[in-house]
């Protein structure tokens, strides 16, 4: 094999008491029947759930077997996580409203025995009630939040903000949050599975019985300076053939990307480390040397960073993430 080449992978579906059957109406998702499917994790290289290759010359290896064999050509210049691909790309589908939620910041996670987790959202689809909480309502301390948690009144403390198609919120660790029900989106993430749950809305969890909460793993977690934070700005810029805009801010671990292309129009990006690309909508072709991959909307793909260069033609108008790992 000359070189690694564009990776398309098998979809992991994971079974939610919040989730609903989105990802097979909106995508096509073959996602079994009769259940809540919450998340589709798309590239992962998670133990327990590793992406396997779909097509193409690598089909049957997977995420692991690449960062094991062929490390330096996936990720280039990127930093691994423990020696796993650092990134986790996700489509979410929140038929329910999720936990109230924090991941720890780094030097807490150490502590804890966890892992921390700074994640990012867009929204392809919502419902006209739609919400996301987001950090905490102005003037709450840890102390108020203590007390309304015992009080079981601690949805008081925390920020809410309406969200509709496109909107884009950033969750770095330690903001406390929650995606509230009607609402399917892409998510970009760092290579974590660490979630401590504040509260859960009373409810029972798939087997019947209240789910886990972590109350004083998440009180040594959350940002109590997090007052109100706001959506990701809708700041576009002008390209030839269409408008990018960033949804991570700097010092993110990772860098997330939200770009619209016109119909025929053709993006040509440069790598230096691995390159995840997502289609929110339309179809894409990817193109490098004799390199070529074709994705629709819900699909996504990994260009490896020996590559180095990728160009993507949109056969109708269409919108599309890049994610790049630090």
């Amino acid at each position: 094999m000359a070189g690694l080449p564009i990776l398309s992978f098998q979809p992991i579906f994971q079974k939610r008491i919040w989730g609903g059957r989105k990802l097979a109406e909106l995508y096509g998702k073959a996602i079994p029947a009769g259940e809540p499917i919450g998340e589709s994790w798309e590239i992962s290289d998670r133990p327990g759930a590793v992406s396997v290759v779909a097509e193409g010359p690598l089909v049957g290896r997977d995420l692991r077997w690449l960062m094991e064999n062929h490390r330096a050509e996936l990720l280039g210049d990127a930093a691994d996580i423990g020696g796993r691909f650092p990134i986790l790309a996700k489509i979410l589908d929140a038929h329910d409203a999720l936990s109230l939620q924090v991941h720890p910041p780094a030097a807490q996670a150490v502590r804890l025995n966890g892992e921390p987790k700074t994640e990012a959202w867009i929204f392809t689809e919502t419902t006209h009630h739609a919400e996301v909480i987001a950090g905490l309502r102005a003037g709450t301390t840890r102390d108020d939040f203590a007390k309304r948690l015992r009080a079981g009144t601690v949805s008081e403390c925390v920020h809410r903000i309406p969200v509709r198609h496109g909107d884009a919120m950033f969750l770095p660790s330690g903001r406390v949050h929650a995606l509230g029900a009607g609402s399917v989106l892409f998510e970009i993430q760092q290579n974590s599975d660490t979630t401590y749950r504040v509260f859960d809305w009373n409810r029972a969890g798939l087997d019947g019985k209240p789910r886990e909460l972590h109350i004083e793993q998440a009180l040594a977690s959350i940002d109590f300076n997090d007052h109100e934070p706001a959506l990701v700005p809708v700041r576009f810029a002008e390209t030839e053939n269409g408008r990018t805009r960033a949804i991570t801010p700097e010092g993110c671990p990772f860098t997330l990307k939200e770009t619209h292309l016109e119909a025929n129009g053709t993006a040509r990006i440069e790598i230096r480390t691995a390159l995840i690309v997502g289609v929110v909508d339309g179809s894409l072709t990817l193109q490098s040397g004799n390199c070529e991959m074709i994705l629709t909307a819900g699909q996504f793909c990994l260009v490896p960073a020996s590559i180095g260069r990728v160009g993507i033609h949109a056969t109708k108008p269409s919108a599309f993430i890049t994610a790049t790992p630090h």
